[in-house]
């Protein structure tokens, strides 16, 4: 990966920021503390009497405790240590105490309400990190990061928020005009980045060339740090790449993300950095035996200075499965590496569109079937709903998920319509559509929620029909219906679904799973776990306890293991 570049004149996009008052039932199981630009550390900590700044918060959060941040800017004028050299790093605002699974400690914007963290008056001459992020069992929701500068050319970039714990939920992120990637995963396993932009992040001040380094989102995980996933997230006017994997060793899942008109100077069509939408691994051009495998799926990249999706050297094929491209140089490059350092075509590509530009190049030794250039089928605009380049950066839904257009979904009667073929994610019809959104069915939220519940982290139902056992019986008026939706080396990612089956109200659930063995839960959301031996068992959070008749509630959870095998029996109890 090339990295960076900020320019502080570019042109800034308002993102919308939403809330709900469901937040604070959701965050009353642990302490709630409050945080404000005109608070003071010497105060309280409550609504009334709110701390200043982040450290002092962080001194006092413990696992399942909240902190609310209430709106207005948290401007930084100098990091928490001295730069050691023009090439050390320092943090502005550095989190290394962890939650617990099931318990993280919160960060949380309040509700409808916009915290704004500044780090555009920093003078340290050397590389800044706004946020490092060391600790684990952390969510941080609704916060905005914007202006981390690089005082000198010595270096590559800075960075927006720096992650190296595990466990961690970024959600409602809005990084921005930073001198480097608005979020960077260095190592740790189990992140998951929900529903958060990255855009217009430039540096013109770095050792590798003006715009070489500010990628939207990067992974660049080490060895044995599985289950890091970016899902529901927009990168765009990012000088280098939208989203980078290069040098990840541990997979990665990108789904239901858009990137756009990276590779230019922010706020114009000046070229700066390498420009791909998806960068989905390399290693410098090398070969490497312990290469890691990734995916990406049900995502979009147009006008891109480069490769809509691109794997960049890679090592092992990925696996691209249901994306469209429109108008990228090329939509699909494949370029890959083997063992005698040759160049070949590497990648595992099924129920794509390449519409516009340079359909594909490198595809000589690609799996590639299925896909529209692979198909007897003539791309015209008139095959999709709206191939317009406009309205990407409308404001999110209120849960948080990526705003409903018509752009490039297919029209009614489309011959791209069940034209795919089943890798694993729901589909109507007869087969799978091609690109990145079904025809025949709803649009869906990247994280469904319940319309009275918080905005959560929980996966989308994507589990193939072979690793979801039967719904359960539920003896006092529940259900509960488990899904794999997602898995890699050791480990998974399950959701189940909650269902009031009658015939009065349910006012909590308890639902316990059977698991295989070797299976052990880590992490879950919307919900809290206990596991003994095999016996998974999970309640209710506060917040989506009671159903009424028909009503529903989902939960997920990561785990170690072998995920192919289902748990052996489900149960569930209603009160």
């Amino acid at each position: 990966m090339t990295r960076n570049a900020f320019l502080v004149a570019a042109m800034a996009v308002p993102i919308a920021v939403v809330g709900s008052a469901a937040y604070v039932s959701y965050a009353a199981a642990g302490k709630v503390y409050y945080v404000a630009p005109s608070g003071s550390d010497a105060a309280a900590g409550t609504q009334a009497a709110p701390w200043a700044s982040f450290a002092h918060a962080q001194a006092a959060a413990q696992a399942g405790d909240t902190v609310y941040f209430r709106g207005g800017t948290y401007s930084y004028t100098r990091a928490s240590s001295g730069c050691s050299s023009g090439t050390a790093r320092v943090d502005a605002i550095t989190l290394n105490k962890s939650g617990a699974a099931g318990n993280p400690i919160r960060y949380w914007a309040y509700p409808d309400e916009r915290p704004v963290f500044d780090f555009s008056k920093m003078t340290d001459n050397c590389r800044i990190k706004g946020i490092d992020v060391t600790g684990s069992y952390l969510h941080l929701q609704g916060l905005e990061i914007t202006g981390v500068r690089q005082n000198n050319n010595l270096n590559h970039e800075s960075w927006g928020i720096w992650v190296s714990g595990s466990n961690n939920t970024f959600e409602r992120i809005n990084a921005h005009h930073n001198m480097g990637p608005g979020l960077f995963i260095q190592d740790g396993g189990g992140n998951l980045v929900l529903n958060s932009d990255s855009h217009d992040n430039y540096d013109s001040m770095t050792s590798n060339g003006a715009g070489e380094s500010a990628d939207g989102f990067g992974a660049h995980i080490s060895a044995n740090h599985p289950g890091n996933v970016f899902r529901g997230c927009r990168a765009w006017n990012n000088s280098d790449d939208g989203f980078d994997l290069i040098n990840a060793f541990s997979s990665v899942l990108i789904e239901n993300s858009w990137a756009w008109h990276n590779g230019y100077i922010p706020g114009t069509n000046t070229s700066a950095g390498n420009g791909n939408g998806f960068k989905a691994g390399g290693y410098g051009g090398d070969y490497v035996g312990n290469g890691a495998k990734h995916t990406v799926r049900t995502s979009v990249a147009f006008g891109n200075k480069a490769a809509g999706f691109y794997a960049n050297h890679h090592t092992v094929a990925n696996d691209y499965f249901n994306n469209t491209s429109y108008n990228n140089h090329p939509d699909y490059n494949m370029l890959g590496v083997n063992a005698a350092g040759a160049a070949v075509g590497l990648g595992n590509l099924r129920n794509n569109i390449a519409y516009g530009g340079t359909l594909t190049s490198n595809m000589s030794g690609a799996n590639a079937t299925t896909n529209s250039w692979n198909l007897s089928v003539t791309l015209s605009d008139g095959q999709f709903q709206s191939v317009s380049t406009s309205g990407w950066v409308a404001p999110r839904q209120a849960d948080g998920s990526l705003p409903v257009l018509r752009n490039f979904r297919l029209a009614a009667g489309s011959a791209l319509i069940d034209k795919g073929v089943n890798v694993g994610l729901p589909y109507s019809g007869t087969a799978p559509d091609l690109g990145a959104f079904e025809a025949s069915t709803s649009p869906t939220a990247s994280a469904s929620t319940a319309s009275a519940s918080p905005a959560s982290s929980e996966p989308p139902a994507s589990a193939s029909a072979a690793s979801t056992p039967p719904a359960s019986s539920g003896a006092r008026g529940c259900t509960a219906t488990y899904q794999l939706t997602g898995s890699w080396s050791g480990g998974f990612q399950g959701a189940v679904a909650v269902a009031n089956s009658g015939p009065g109200l349910v006012s909590d659930w308890t639902v316990r799973l059977t698991l295989p063995a070797g299976q052990t839960v880590t992490q879950a959301w919307n919900a809290g776990f206990t596991q003994s031996g095999t016996l998974l068992t999970v309640t209710n959070s506060t917040w989506n306890g009671t159903l009424g008749l028909g009503g529903t509630a989902t939960f997920g959870f990561l785990a170690d293991g072998d995920g192919s095998r289902p748990p052996a029996a489900i149960t569930c109890s209603a009160a």
